[in-house]
């Protein structure tokens, strides 16, 4: 890539419809909601955050566009994987806001330690941290 500009992901992760209360990223992550913008009824249309200064939105569903919830998805439909410092320290925060573990945290031969958790909207997060 030649550009001139920096390159980062600003991953999107569905939601369900009516959805009001995101807090679950503040109290597992640490993240700050940057922007919101809200339907007729409150609910969330998008929302901007941040984890680190890494961006992420969150997007109501919209199955005529093709993009969907992992509810209504009924699977998992990506894996974010966050790099952090305290692989346990984040696992046990992310259950304490909710999320369920999908593989606890261990540490592994390539020089990785990681665990895999489910948030409470159904997205598959893996928790890491180079050893």
């Amino acid at each position: 890539m030649s550009s001139s500009l920096p390159v980062a992901f600003a991953p999107s992760l569905i939601i369900g419809k009516g959805i009001t209360d995101i807090s679950f990223y503040e109290k597992a992550f640490g993240a700050e909601e940057l922007r919101r913008w809200r339907n007729d009824d409150g609910s969330i249309h998008v929302a901007e955050l941040s984890i680190g200064g890494a961006k992420f939105h969150l997007h109501e569903e919209n199955v005529k566009a093709g993009t969907f919830s992992p509810q209504t998805a009924k699977g998992v439909t990506s894996v974010i994987g966050l790099m952090v410092a305290d692989v346990d320290a984040i696992m046990e925060r992310a259950i304490e806001a909710g999320a369920k573990v999908i593989s606890p945290a261990k540490s592994y031969d390539y020089g990785y330690r990681q665990g895999d958790i489910l948030d409470i909207f159904g997205h598959h997060w893996m928790i890491q941290m180079v050893i």
